[in-house]
């Protein structure tokens, strides 16, 4: 009835999926491939490879207002045909290849072509157009000198497809490619500033527009769907056959928006901030190999590059005896000629490329050093515009437009860091503290031998500076030798090396230290945050391995501390928030030493002044907490399905069969991977499909036992995904191993995910496939996890606690679908098991639930809670 698939015989490698990915929408991109062909035979016929088009054919071809205003309309069109030299034919023929021929794929070739020629014709007219009214305010303004240029780029169409197609893309690559093309086309034209970097951006613009005009009422809409254990992030509706009320439109309004701020998962946000800051420098970089740029942020641009000046300037400036002060400064600037003062000289590019590394991977200390870095830039420029109009007063004719000119370069920094301020609760990783103490001894330690080394090799051979260096003046020049030559200004040059041996002292000894501290924190960025002592996390796999619940895998997440017995048998994953120990599920390891640890982790919790609550555990764990007094309540009802004679035969497994049997009609397979190793071209499907409940919805994302993309990638759990014969994933679930005696007995269903536009009962079909592949490698049960707030009823009295909550399923039934997940887990006629949350002291119920509902909702804004209780107060018939 179905095929399981492993990855082995199913996949092929990562590169060469990519790669076949590839050429499968090249051949379905003959315009694409036309228009590339035609650039490059257009410019070998006019011998415009080389050097781009020569001046007489680029006055009769190239756009610009003087063009349109001697009656030159068809350079609107023809002005995009030419690029200006052999590499911006290469660069043209790759971003055609990366944006324009997955959109014709997608789109067919008249869309394509028709959003080809609005993004080139539109924003040529727009450009042109925002030049000629600056020309006319004010002929002296960046734009306005604009006027009398004439120039050529084939980009703007290209830059205005990639944006239009945005409307097609899902959540996740809307975001990254609306910001990353907009941050491109931006920053070219205000770093560089040119008349073809202006009429990129407004080419990219009419193609955004052009983009929500046409397509965005027809973007795709993708459903997601999650369970797991004493969650509220659940799986809405009793089957994956039906149609849920309102989650369609749902999905179908939010998807041809543009991104939301509270639209962004989690580690989404962290990635787009990530982002704005590498942007900011790699633009600075870009405009440094750009001669003379002329963009209003070109002075900004000096924070981040500052290369030495020539020869001839310093020789200039040297021979006028009355510019002596600025002589001796240019001589000490002209140190960092060569590669090391190029390290140097880009040395602020470098290290924000290197923050926006921590940043992506949430790092606390990579956020509060992108903070530090945009107020230095902010406080320096704001110092240097104050020094000016102080001290030269009389040599600014303007003080109003030099105001302007000064600061608006600021808007950069400023915007970065209001987006900063604004995702702070994102950045929440600490470093290990031994990866930090590493950190420290690097950097501290590498400040120290790179200080006496400045000192002593450069009283050895003071005679090489002039004038000759005393050690005074060599400590006083030391802070110099750290700073790119761009920040020399802030120190007096009391002594200039002179000699080469001096030079190349002065010049090297800042770049080897930068260097080995931007390496050193790259490093200390890329370990992963634990809670507990080093190798507290692979000790507490050690013990997983023994034995434990259905839940206790969850234990190796993220976000744990670990507590052990006496013995090392047993343990406990938990984290404190507030007073609260709050643990991931009941004591794991050997069966005869679980009991006793309750009892020590009470004793530990106690004597840190902590309330320990139990959180999801056992019938057996429970009773283990009764027996010394506790109080219990269930929040959740574990499904598990006994493998061992499970067959899909009867009337009570009717929708199975018929999930099973519409797969294989519809030619979809199940195939098993591991995240982490799966080809590419899943895997991004993967995180397009899961970003868009995130996006689309609106609500805000949770942690504790909900696992998410971060906890895919772990190599022991199992992914099995639904394919097609095109590769096309219709839906993914995850297992995680339940061990005992060292060996997986069991696994236990985590991670769900399934496409809108996928067949109907994929879920079904996917765990029913598991089912079937487990129990063929000799598993002996699945768990389907916890239906939370949703219970069998086994005719007990409840209590008032119990009562409460079920009302409280009830009031979220309508946003999450707690029972209606619970009737959709019976279809597999599983056997129930209550579980439970204990605790010893009822008077620290407030601080419990207020410590689960953080656990939960870690990074919730007040926008975000908001919309959850609008959601929540909404009557299901509504």
């Amino acid at each position: 009835m179905t095929e399981l698939v492993s990855p082995e015989a199913a996949a092929p490698s990562r590169w060469r999926a990519t790669l076949d990915a590839g050429l499968a929408i090249l051949r379905r991109a003959p315009l694409t491939i036309g228009v590339v062909v035609a650039l490059w035979v257009i410019g070998l016929a006019t011998r415009s490879i080389l050097r781009g088009p020569s001046e007489s054919l680029l006055d009769r071809i190239g756009l610009g207002v003087p063009a349109l205003a001697d009656g030159r309309w068809w350079t609107l069109l023809t002005g995009g045909m030419w690029a200006k030299g052999f590499t911006a034919y290469l660069v043209v023929t790759a971003i055609y290849l990366l944006l324009v021929a997955p959109a014709e794929s997608r789109l067919g070739w008249r869309m394509t072509g028709l959003l080809l020629v609005v993004s080139q014709v539109g924003g040529a007219l727009f450009g042109l157009g925002v030049v000629w009214v600056a020309a006319r305010i004010d002929d002296e303004s960046w734009l306005g000198n604009l006027a009398s240029d004439i120039s050529i780029t084939p980009a703007a169409a290209v830059f205005g497809v990639g944006l239009a197609f945005s409307f097609r893309m899902t959540a996740l690559w809307r975001r990254r490619t609306r910001l990353v093309l907009l941050g491109v086309v931006l920053v070219a034209a205000l770093y560089v500033g040119f008349l073809h970097d202006v009429v990129r951006a407004t080419g990219a613009a009419v193609g955004l527009g052009a983009g929500w005009l046409l397509l965005h009422r027809r973007a795709p809409t993708t459903t997601t769907t999650t369970t797991t254990p004493a969650t509220l992030q659940e799986l809405r509706g009793s089957s994956a056959d039906q149609v849920i009320p309102g989650e369609a439109s749902a999905a179908g309004a939010g998807a041809g928006r543009g991104p939301r701020l509270y639209g962004s998962s989690h580690a989404e946000t962290r990635v787009l901030v990530a982002l704005v800051v590498a942007v900011s420098a790699l633009g600075a970089l870009v405009a440094a190999l750009v001669p003379m740029p002329i963009g209003p942020l070109a002075t900004y641009n000096d924070f981040f590059v500052s290369p030495p000046p020539d020869a001839a300037t310093v020789a200039g400036i040297c021979a006028d005896p009355t510019l002596a002060d600025d002589c001796r400064q240019l001589r000490a600037e002209d140190v960092f000629a060569g590669p090391t003062g190029f390290i140097m000289s880009i040395l602020p590019a470098l290290a924000l490329l290197v923050i926006a590394e921590g940043l992506r991977r949430g790092k606390r200390l990579a956020w509060w050093l992108a903070l530090g870095i945009n107020v230095a830039l902010i406080g320096l420029a704001t110092w240097f515009v104050i020094e000016a109009m102080v001290n030269d007063r009389a040599d600014i004719p303007d003080a109003g437009a030099f105001l302007w000119d000064s600061l608006t370069p600021l808007a950069l920094p400023l915007v970065t860091l209001i987006v900063l301020l604004f995702t702070r609760r994102h950045f929440d990783l600490a470093i290990p503290r031994p990866a930090l103490r590493r950190l420290g001894i690097i950097v501290g330690g590498g400040l120290v031998l790179a200080s006496l080394a400045y000192l002593l090799i450069g009283y050895a051979i003071r005679d090489q500076f002039d004038p000759p260096a005393t050690f005074g003046a060599l400590l006083g020049d030391l802070p110099a030798r750290f700073l790119p030559p761009a920040y020399l200004g802030l120190f007096n040059a009391d002594v200039v090396p002179a000699g080469r041996g001096a030079r190349l002292l002065a010049g090297g000894i800042g770049a080897i230290f930068w260097v080995v501290t931007l390496v050193a924190l790259l490093f200390a960025f890329r370990r992963s945050g634990e809670l507990s002592p080093q190798g507290a996390k692979a000790k507490a796999r050690g013990v997983l391995e023994s034995g434990g619940s259905t839940l206790s895998y969850m234990a190796t997440w993220p976000g744990n501390d670990y507590w052990f017995t006496g013995d090392g048998k047993a343990a406990l994953a938990y984290r404190v928030i507030g007073s609260v120990a709050l643990t991931t599920g009941e004591p794991f390891g050997e069966a005869a030493s679980r009991a006793a640890a309750v009892g020590e982790f009470s004793a530990y919790c106690d004597e840190h002044g902590w309330t320990p609550c139990l959180y999801s555990v056992t019938e057996e764990c429970n009773r283990v907490t009764e027996q010394m007094g506790w109080r219990s309540v269930q929040v959740a009802e574990d499904t598990v399905v006994p493998l061992k004679d499970l067959e899909f035969t009867g009337k009570k497994w009717q929708d199975i069969r018929t999930a099973l049997n519409k797969a294989a009609k519809a030619g979809v397979t199940a195939e098993w991977f591991t995240y982490a190793k799966a080809p590419l071209s899943i895997t991004d499907q993967i995180r397009s499909i899961s970003e868009e409940w995130v996006a689309d919805k609106g609500l805000p994302e949770m942690g504790f036992t909900l696992g998410g993309l971060d906890e895919l990638s772990d190599e022991h759990v199992r992914c099995l995904v639904a394919v097609d014969a095109d590769r096309t994933v219709h839906g993914v679930t995850s297992w995680m191993p339940v061990y005992r005696d060292g060996r997986p007995v069991g696994w236990t269903l985590d991670f769900m995910r399934r496409r809108s536009d996928g067949f109907r009962g994929v879920m079904e079909f996917l765990i029913a496939s598991a089912a079937l592949g487990f129990q063929k490698e000799g598993a002996e049960f699945l768990s389907l996890s916890g239906a939370p707030l949703a219970r069998l009823d086994r005719g007990e009295q409840p209590g008032a606690l119990q009562r409460m909550l079920d009302v409280a399923g009830r009031t979220l039934e309508p946003v999450y679908g707690f029972r209606s997940l619970f009737n959709f887990k019976a279809k597999f006629q599983p056997s129930y098991e209550p579980m439970y949350m204990t605790y010893p002291d009822p008077a620290a119920l407030p601080a419990i639930g207020q410590a689960i509902g953080k656990a939960y909702l870690p990074h919730v804004t007040p926008g975000q809670m908001f919309r959850l209780t609008q959601r929540f107060l909404k009557r299901p018939e509504e």
